[in-house]
């Protein structure tokens, strides 16, 4: 593959991820916000229903191949995705925004750890520093009040790192097992589908004293329900994609490009009131931090480099 179509297949990939992500935030946001229906937990596990459907019918086609993923990883990973998921509203529900999203970029510096430690990974110091520059540009733009409590803190830690480690073993199992993107997400869709539809409902009446099946549907909810269930599938496949193709520590950096592109949007639709020095200054800081790490991480010698004797006795990835 010449670099050109690599580089043209990583910014689709990319451009992919950002667009379904922005996407369903929206959608979801409307959803919840104007139409009540604050289910996220049952919700997600539709979004993986959907995903199921979608992965069933690709392979019946004959789209996505036979593959063998050992019954272990898959509930690992399973149970990993599944606490990033309910650990992420519990510590939203538990805590301040401003500490919630302090923990979401707290990822970053965990995921970087899982790849020093398990994978042999070296960062360079530019390539540190444009981290660094990406966590305060983000922080400055989103963190407002830091309140910290117990439960609330605990919610956060699991989140975080159920988070880093089910984003880690999206790149860790394709690696291992040599497998691409719609394939992986065939095999663990269905039991997360599975899970998060007997567990969603009690875990969101736990959260919101609501139940989904007391829920008032009507037409236009039901169809925004539709349609975020369909940008999931895009948004799901999406990560694997790209996350298989680059790393789970790039995925995180450069995803905060979505972080910045929700704060533009939603000056654009619902006013500027929330637009000032510091949003404008942490969205900068943000955009230059991310150009400096794509530099970085993609410079030869390389801004990451994984230790030799790791690298050889890896198989090679097929792409995504």
């Amino acid at each position: 593959m010449s670099t050109e179509h690599k580089v043209a297949l990583d910014a689709a990939a990319w451009m992919f991820n950002i667009s379904t992500s922005v996407g369903i935030i929206i959608v979801n946001k409307a959803l919840m916000a104007t139409y009540g229906f604050t289910f996220a937990t049952t919700l997600t596990g539709l979004h993986f229903a959907a995903t199921t459907m979608m992965t069933l019918t690709l392979k019946s086609l004959g789209y996505i191949e036979s593959s063998h993923l050992p019954v272990t990883d898959i509930l690992k990973f399973v149970l990993f995705a599944n606490f990033s998921i309910v650990g992420m509203n519990v510590s939203l529900m538990w805590n301040t925004v401003g500490f919630y999203q302090i923990a979401k970029l707290s990822i970053i510096p965990v995921l970087c750890f899982l790849e020093v430690v398990r994978d042999g990974m070296r960062y360079s110091k530019n390539t540190k520093l444009s981290i660094l520059i990406v966590l305060l540009g983000v922080a400055i733009c989103t963190v407002t009040d830091v309140n910290v409590n117990i439960k609330g803190f605990i919610a956060a830690f699991i989140a975080v790192w159920s988070t880093a480690l089910q984003q880690y073993y999206v790149h860790f199992l394709q690696r291992k097992h040599s497998i691409g993107s719609f394939s992986l997400l065939g095999h663990t869709a269905p039991p997360q589908a599975a899970t998060l539809l007997i567990l969603g409902p009690f875990m969101d009446y736990w959260l919101t004293e609501k139940r989904v099946d007391a829920y008032h549907y009507t037409f236009t909810s039901a169809m925004l329900i539709i349609l975020s269930c369909a940008i999931a599938i895009g948004t799901n496949l999406s990560q694997f994609i790209c996350i298989g193709r680059f790393t789970a520590v790039s995925f995180q950096v450069l995803g905060h490009m979505k972080t910045v592109l929700v704060l533009i949007l939603g000056f654009i639709f619902f006013g500027k009131d929330g637009l000032n020095v510091n949003v404008v200054l942490g969205m900068v800081f943000a955009v230059v931090g991310m150009i400096w790490y794509g530099h970085a991480s993609s410079s030869q010698p390389g801004g990451k480099e994984r230790s030799q004797s790791l690298a050889d006795n890896e198989p090679e990835t097929k792409p995504g």
